[in-house]
């Protein structure tokens, strides 16, 4: 009978065991899910001050070349335009001139032609002289025209110019 007690007292602990190994289950089941969703992501990574300047420096370093670069081929091509701009002109006024010249030969024309044989020595503008005249007003006016049409083009570019000058200054650039 001692020996039943002893019996007794290990189903009792045996049982105490049971229950307690269900319980620690029941509680410890979520721990995936909780190892899921307790699980913390970096989305942005702190930095030391120096550490942020040697990058900057760096990336400026790296960028600096470039953005010479190209402000050196965007003054030349500032440059290329302002010349073709000035040949423009030049050829506007040359052209100019030739119209100018053609107008007091074809206005003398008129005037003789409209006043009769009184200058015989005079000869009366043809219809392809005429036609010519209007062809050569045209031409100025589309040459006027491309003249300011460049102006433009050059004002615009030089905005654009001065606004990128504007933001290497910010980094320092210059």
């Amino acid at each position: 009978m001692a020996l039943e007690g002893c019996v007794g007292s290990l189903r009792s602990s045996m049982q105490l065991l049971d229950s307690s190994i269900n319980i620690l289950d029941e509680a410890t089941n979520d721990f995936p899910r909780l190892e899921k969703v307790l699980q913390t992501t970096r989305h942005f990574e702190l930095i030391s001050e120096p550490d942020l300047q040697s990058a900057q420096s760096a990336l400026l370093s790296e960028i600096r070349p470039e953005i010479e670069s190209l402000l050196t081929r965007v003054q030349n091509y500032l440059d290329k335009l302002e010349r073709r701009e000035q040949s423009l002109i030049a050829k506007c006024g040359l052209n100019e001139g030739r119209l100018d010249t053609q107008d007091s030969n074809a206005e003398s024309a008129f005037g003789a032609r409209s006043k009769g044989s009184a200058g015989a020595n005079r000869k009366p503008v043809s219809a392809v002289e005429e036609m010519k005249y209007k062809q050569l007003r045209a031409k100025k006016q589309r040459l006027s025209y491309a003249v300011e049409t460049l102006e433009m083009q050059a004002k615009q570019r030089e905005r654009q110019l001065r606004m990128s000058m504007a933001a290497p200054q910010q980094f320092g650039l210059d």
